[in-house]
């Protein structure tokens, strides 16, 4: 009798790639991409071409400089919205917004409304007013508040978010037009993530154009985040996920033995893409181009069964948008093919874990990246302040930019299998490091031209785009012409850790302002050795966050702690810290969050860790007492009546090999038992603990270390009992589909 497991097996040995109806041309081929890319998108091209010329130039006006949007040009836009969704097979609409869950949310109404003729006769009518899609009333009482609101005080209102285009998602039958929006509750605070972005992108504009105005670039009248999003995630056969309760209820493998081959042999990274693998990322590109998702990278990571996919960089909001957009995408098409798409941060233990390194930079109205080396000594200049903003940024606000990447998941992965580490520092490679230090050893006294000279500044059109090489161990480092956040986790919306670091930039670049201007003080000629005292002191003062070396060592522990950059090894630790009024002040100065809704995104938070952890213990538990012991009892009623027969028959001694075989299977139930039963003991006692933050402190302290004791002995219970009698999918099977 074939048992489940082999069952399972054949199943997936048999699988073949699946095909998909993509477009093609007249000889079979695929049809090029730009023949569909946006396809679902009603995006500004669209709506030029449908809008009046007047509500055409309102509606950019409202984009571009930001003008309040009337509700005459919300009724044509909504016209527009309706005809072109209707004639594309949309049935209904929604307000797609993202709430502090992480994910996206959405309730679907009709386009439709009745008209009662005057013989009392009802007609339906496709309808959608510019009061529908300015704004909608989903029910709040069931996502997370952090305390801003009570259960009974359930209104909370979506508010449409005309800065990033409308577009239509597609289920097995029909269309539905989506409305990019914010998330608010009754009394106008933010329940979501989407706002807070907004905000930190209006703070960055106006302080990084007030300090350009002072730098000389005095006809700069926006400057906006870009956003590049390189986002990992491992493929599981959807056959192994349902074998296994951990997959399903916390999309991590909470027991497994290491397979013998993992990521050793360093042959999955880069490597030919399997082929259902391949299959998958044909069809998810396809509905993701139509979606107008830029996408443009896609490769194997280093563990195996693990990928990645990176777009072009576009505006931070609209990236943002895009990537929890693809995530979902992602997580549907892969059904489709049999498999499971995870991102969590670890699903498996021993290789290595997925992030989304956020790769971020500013650029103007006139399309400069101010992180961008310029050909003359005032953009050289120029990129130096902006660098010494960065640098800034990332010092005064680490406490907050660490808490931003937090969470039960993102702990697990941070500080190993090229994940950076939780202490948050800078690398900006040998070269810039060389500028920033005769930057701090200039002499104010010398005249602006030969200072700038001297600092290396006129030399710096030699900073190449690849000026150095990469340190993987590094969550910050500028890699060229942007920094990449390496830290960011990849099952994050990473709006959180976006708007964290616009917030900074926009604090560092208001104090960077002031002080400017009180060195020029009325003395515009002074400006570049105005400029370069501020780069000196500012360098000067941020040295600590500056690191090149390798980030995992014993040794940069010991030497960021006399640096006196904290070191928040988990998520409790950094909720404790970023509780401190001083490591959060920036973001209420800067008007990104209001007292209050720093304090509910630091109650959801420790809310979110108790919930996951506490769920990982108790599944744990249960798939140990469910699955684990039956499956050694089976094995041990095998053996033992096989001991029997080879001890009755005088063949084997007690410290046999057989016999150490049979002890050590018996020793590691015991342990097992043993360690459940404390798992199960710790979660009642922690149970009655009301103080949150202890609760999660003991979470990390003391259930996470008793759940991996727990492991080990189970997966040395998974190399003692029979293949045929282990219930669970293995690594080895589930780390190597092809």
């Amino acid at each position: 009798m074939t048992s489940p497991r082999n069952a399972v097996r054949l199943a997936v040995m048999s699988r073949q790639p699946r095909t998909f109806d993509a477009p093609r041309l007249p000889d079979g081929h695929r049809s090029p991409v730009s023949t569909y890319f946006g396809r679902h998108v009603l995006d500004l091209i669209k709506l030029r071409e449908k809008l009046p010329r007047e509500t055409w130039v309102s509606f950019i006006s409202t984009l571009r400089n930001g003008t309040p949007l009337t509700r005459e040009v919300a009724e044509t836009v909504a016209s527009v919205a309706r005809d072109w969704a209707v004639s594309h097979g949309a049935t209904h609409f929604t307000h797609w917004f993202q709430p502090m869950t992480g994910l996206t949310a959405e309730k679907h109404d009709a386009f439709i409304d009745l008209n009662v003729q005057m013989s009392g006769e009802s007609r339906v009518l496709e309808k959608f007013s510019g009061s529908q899609l300015w704004q909608s009333e989903p029910d709040a009482s069931s996502f997370p508040s952090g305390g801003m609101r009570s259960t009974f005080e359930a209104r909370g209102y979506t508010a449409w978010d005309p800065s990033v285009p409308m577009f239509l998602v597609e289920s097995a039958n029909g269309r539905t037009l989506c409305i990019p929006s914010a998330y608010i509750s009754y009394h106008g605070h933010s329940l979501d993530h989407k706002t807070p972005l907004l905000r930190s992108i209006e703070a960055l504009s106006a302080n990084a154009t007030a300090f350009l105005k002072l730098l000389g670039d005095v006809d700069v009248k926006h400057v906006a985040a870009t956003l590049g999003i390189e986002q990992e995630y491992f493929l599981v056969d959807r056959a192994h996920f349902a074998l296994r309760p951990d997959l399903t209820l916390t999309e991590k493998t909470l027991l497994g033995a290491a397979s013998a081959r993992h990521q050793q042999f360093e042959d999955h990274y880069f490597g030919s893409i399997p082929s259902r693998a391949i299959a998958f990322m044909e069809e998810l590109e396809y509905e993701l181009f139509r979606l107008g998702i830029p996408m443009r990278t896609r490769h194997n990571e280093v563990a195996p069964m693990q990928f990645e996919m990176a777009p072009i960089f576009e505006d931070v909001n609209l990236g943002n948008d895009h990537n929890v957009l693809a995530m979902d995408v992602a997580r549907k098409v892969a059904l489709r093919h049999d498999f499971v798409c995870l991102f969590h941060e670890k699903p498996f233990a021993g290789i290595n874990g997925s992030g989304k390194h956020c790769n971020w930079s500013m650029s103007t109205d006139r399309g400069e990246n101010l992180l961008d080396p310029g050909k003359t000594p005032h953009q050289n200049l120029r990129f130096l302040a902006f660098l010494a903003v960065c640098l800034k940024a990332v010092y005064d606000s680490s406490v907050a930019l660490r808490f931003s990447i937090s969470g039960a998941n993102n702990d697990l992965r941070l500080g190993a299998n090229e994940a950076p580490p939780a202490i948050l520092s800078v690398f900006v490679g040998d070269q810039l490091t060389q500028i920033i230090e005769r930057a701090m050893a200039g002499e104010a006294s010398k005249d602006p031209e030969h200072f700038v000279l001297e600092m290396g500044v006129a030399k710096l059109p030699a900073l190449a785009k690849d000026n150095t090489d990469r340190n993987r161990t590094s969550p910050f480092a500028f890699t060229g012409n942007k920094f990449e956040f390496r830290a960011v986790g990849s099952s994050a919306n990473c709006a959180v850790p976006m708007s964290t670091l616009n917030a900074a930039a926009a604090a560092a670049l208001a104090e960077m302002t002031e002080r400017l201007r009180k060195k020029l003080d009325g003395k515009p000629a002074h400006r570049d050795l105005a400029v370069a005292e501020l780069l000196r002191e500012v360098f000067t003062e941020t040295a600590a966050v500056r690191f090149e070396g390798n980030g995992y060592s014993d040794e940069w522990k010991a030497e960021a702690k006399k640096r006196g950059l904290p070191n928040l090894v988990d998520t409790p630790a950094a909720i404790a810290a970023v509780r401190e009024k001083k490591a959060h002040q920036f973001l209420i100065d800067t008007g990104v969050l209001s007292d209050v809704e720093v304090d509910a995104r630091i109650n959801v938070a420790l809310e979110r860790y108790i919930k996951q952890v506490t769920l990982e213990a108790e599944t744990l538990a249960d798939t140990i007492s469910t699955l684990v012991v039956p499956a050694v009892e089976r094995q041990l009623a095998v053996t033992g009546s096989a001991w029997k027969a080879v001890t009755d028959a005088g063949v084997a001694a007690k410290n046999s090999p057989y016999g150490t075989r049979v002890a050590a299977t018996a020793k590691a139930l015991d342990d097992v038992l043993g360690g459940s039963a404390q798992l199960t003991a710790l979660l009642d006692k922690l149970a009655g603990v009301h103080d949150e933050l202890k609760h999660a402190q003991a979470l990390g302290s003391e259930m996470r270390p008793l759940m991996q004791t727990v492991r080990d002995a189970a997966d040395r219970l998974e190399s003692l009992v029979d293949d045929e009698l282990w219930p669970l999918p293995k690594y080895r099977e589930m780390l190597f589909v092809k």
